[in-house]
């Protein structure tokens, strides 16, 4: 390109691309933390439920109030650990969202049992207990459902702001279902005064890196306060371990969740709320600056969000997108297609409009970069883009 060329001093002003999660800046602020916990690993070698661990779970149970955490190798584990503790299988079914991962419901079949989906709150994204409330009434009406024996509740805490607990817990004690709080992106958050974690049944997170508490690697951990249950979830992610490490009294899984990891996220965990605070002022920034161009996220009065995503919505999401893109903003689509419209799925006999809310959602949505270590000239970067200003 010559000197002279116009396009030239053009390329060399525009601002770098910015990242979607900046894992590097928080790596900086807890390096020399972060490398004494890995040392102590790498001197005792216990690489396999190590010391980390367990003192990992204590710290974990306490943040969250419950009596017992149990860790384990992915927030996908600790879904189905829950589900295997409770027996769930064929001829069963377990009744949760269709705008969530795919870990969600994909659990649910690996047992045998059935995914029902309902259809979600179109502020909050989160199961609506109205459609819950008709679900389960319709079950024996419903040719796709009749004859299933209904087993429990999958609530998905989405983006990073809990459900509607106080509405949907009696709905499940009229029945007699388990509710498994799927806390995987709202680890940190409240409802009315308590942690995600301690609103169900059990809960299940994850420790995936792009998380508000996130590893270097896969982890998940599950909560509850039922102690009989925690020892079963203890013996399953061992192969179903008894007394003793060939001793097995069940079925199990490989599900341990690595030492290593568990230096990491103790290292993590000692920052958490001041980048819990960090979060919530960068979406505030956000919110204050797009209300006027796109449908900014809605947080319950009651509520506090961990923020593991902030989503807007915007029926120009494509055209958005594209500027964004072409200013080194990086955008992402949580979700594309909901699961009740996944191939996988097919078999259950849905189809498009049987969830409007969520299935306008999928059309509409998108994500912008959120991390604590967003700063507020980055911040403006973007709203100018989107702004126009």
């Amino acid at each position: 390109m010559k000197k002279n060329d116009p396009n030239s001093k053009m390329s060399l002003t525009l601002p770098p691309p910015l990242p979607f999660i900046d894992l590097k800046a928080q790596q900086q602020k807890i390096h020399s933390r972060l490398q004494d916990r890995l040392a102590r690993v790498l001197a005792h070698g216990q690489y396999i439920m190590g010391p980390e661990v367990t003192e990992l779970e204590e710290r974990l149970a306490a943040y969250v109030g419950v009596k017992r955490a149990v860790t384990c190798a992915s927030g996908t584990d600790a879904l189905l650990m829950v589900l295997m503790a409770y027996g769930v299988g064929p001829g069963e079914a377990v009744f949760t969202s269709p705008f969530t991962f795919i870990a969600t419901a994909e659990v649910v079949r690996l047992l045998g049992a059935t995914p029902v989906f309902v259809d979600i709150d179109p502020r909050t994204y989160n199961l609506d207990p109205a459609a819950l409330a008709r679900a389960l009434e319709e079950v024996d009406m419903q040719p796709r459902t009749r004859g299933l024996r209904p087993r429990g509740i999958i609530t998905v805490d989405l983006f990073g702001q809990p459900a509607d607990y106080d509405r949907i817990l009696p709905l499940a004690r009229e029945r007699g279902l388990f509710v498994l709080e799927d806390a995987a992106q709202s680890f940190g958050a409240t409802y009315k005064g308590r942690r995600t974690g301690a609103l169900g049944d059990a809960a299940a997170t994850s420790f995936f890196p792009a998380k508000p508490l996130g590893g270097y690697g896969d982890g998940g951990a599950i909560f509850t306060d039922n102690e009989e249950l925690a020892e079963v979830l203890a013996s399953i992610r061992q192969h179903g371990m008894g007394q003793d490490r060939y001793d097995h009294v069940r079925l199990g899984l490989n599900g341990r969740l690595d030492t290593l990891q568990a230096a990491v996220l103790l290292t993590k965990l000692d920052i958490f709320d001041e980048e819990l605070a960090a979060r919530e002022a960068v979406a505030r920034r956000y919110s204050e600056g797009l209300g006027r161009v796109v449908a900014v996220p809605w947080v319950a009065p009651e509520c506090t969000s961990a923020w593991a995503q902030y989503s807007v919505e915007s029926e120009r999401r494509e055209d958005l997108r594209a500027q964004l893109q072409a200013a080194g903003v990086p955008t992402a689509v949580y979700y594309p297609k909901p699961l009740h419209l996944q191939p996988v799925f097919a078999d259950l006999g849905y189809r498009e409009g049987d969830f409007p809310v969520s299935e306008a959602a999928s059309r509409r949505i998108f994500s912008l970069p959120m991390h604590p270590y967003l700063s507020p000239r980055d911040q403006e970067r973007i709203i100018a883009v989107m702004t126009g200003e």
